[in-house]
């Protein structure tokens, strides 16, 4: 297996209490190399042969798609591959940050609504006052790609809400007025965006708006783990990307009500997801995108899954992953399949990763 080392996140302002995962104190210095990096130890290794979902899955059926990949993981068997649908993915421990599955590692990719976890991120990091009312302008309609809201312009709320609806709702009004009303404009708030990035060691991301609707916002999945790593620092982030509904007061007879994007944080009180951020994004460029930090088999996850086809794909790959990680949770080896993909075949984390972090 392998492991990466994070730049530090920043601070947050926010208040919101939140359980926290440790984090080894012998991290590396991030590199800017990548693949390469990431190799995983050959002593730990048995040959087998992973199974795999191609890109050309998307020249069949939504429906088809779904239905196969849904449930294609019994978990009965320790001897399962895993097969993950999305075409890049990366799972990953969050503590030890060694790698448990990726594909497509360090493939740039548009990463949509995912965006906003960056957008928060930047607001939080400048340190506004989240109570001042702000209002939806003209300038936050989306004209590129014709999204409807249920945001007028002229809606007047706390910068607060705002970030409660980008990330609990992806509002795309929302995530644009927070870059509107943001000390030096939009223009500032991009560079911001970048310059953030670039401080966390995302040397493959590139960020244009606030929104995620510009297809140039591109990313990796192993830049979007030190995101997500990063962004899970943040209690406020944590607090609001796992909250299932919001209810909105502007002024009408009844307050507008919105819910979270993620099936899974809204079935988290009723199932055994243990769910510590998450958010998910889509344009026809990017695909559907689910990135989360999820606590598996007893261990804190940060899972990257990009560009699935179908609705259901996504939330099928999550829970396949969570199903292979439980039922395999005393074999774990590790195999690179020659194609720079690492794929395992069963799970001995609570003891070798374990005594690495330590």
């Amino acid at each position: 297996m392998s492991s990466i080392a994070f730049a530090p996140a920043g601070q947050a302002i926010a208040k919101s209490p939140s359980k926290k995962q440790s984090v080894s104190s012998s991290q590396k210095k991030y590199s800017p190399r990548v693949s390469s990096e990431y190799r995983v130890n050959p002593n730990k290794t048995r040959a087998m042969r992973p199974a795999k979902v191609r890109a050309h899955a998307r020249k069949v059926s939504k429906p088809a798609v779904d239905a196969e990949m849904f449930d294609s993981f019994t978990g009965k068997s320790s001897n399962s591959n895993l097969a993950i649908a999305s075409t890049k993915a990366l799972v990953m421990n969050q503590n030890t940050h060694e790698i448990i599955y990726s594909k497509n590692l360090d493939t740039p990719t548009p990463i949509a609504s995912v965006t906003k976890l960056m957008t928060a991120m930047v607001v939080l990091d400048a340190k506004l006052n989240l109570a001042e009312e702000v209002s939806i302008t003209e300038m936050d309609v989306d004209y590129l790609k014709g999204t409807s809201s249920r945001l007028p312009v002229g809606t007047t709320m706390t910068r607060e809400d705002l970030l409660n609806l980008a990330l609990i709702a992806s509002e795309n009004r929302a995530a644009s007025a927070l870059a509107t009303h943001y000390p030096g404009g939009k223009q500032r708030f991009i560079q911001d965006m970048n310059a953030k990035a670039a401080s966390l060691g995302m040397m493959n991301t590139h960020f244009e708006d606030s929104t995620g609707l510009n297809s140039n916002n591109v990313s990796t999945a192993m830049d979007l783990a030190r995101m997500v790593h990063a962004a899970y620092q943040y209690p406020t982030i944590r607090q609001i990307t796992t909250t299932s509904d919001y209810d909105l007061n502007v002024h009408r007879r009844q307050p507008l009500h919105f819910h979270n994007t993620n099936a899974l944080v809204r079935e988290s009180s009723r199932s055994s997801w243990e769910i510590g951020l998450s958010k998910t994004g889509y344009i026809s460029e990017a695909g559907r995108c689910l990135v989360m930090q999820a606590t598996i088999a007893g261990e804190p996850l940060i899972l990257v899954l990009l560009d699935s086809v179908g609705k259901l794909t996504r939330i099928g790959d999550a829970k396949r992953i969570k199903k292979w990680m439980e039922h395999n949770s005393n074999t774990l080896t590790s195999h690179n399949d020659g194609r720079g993909d690492i794929v395992l075949t069963g799970l001995s984390m609570s003891k070798t990763l374990g005594e690495e972090a330590n």
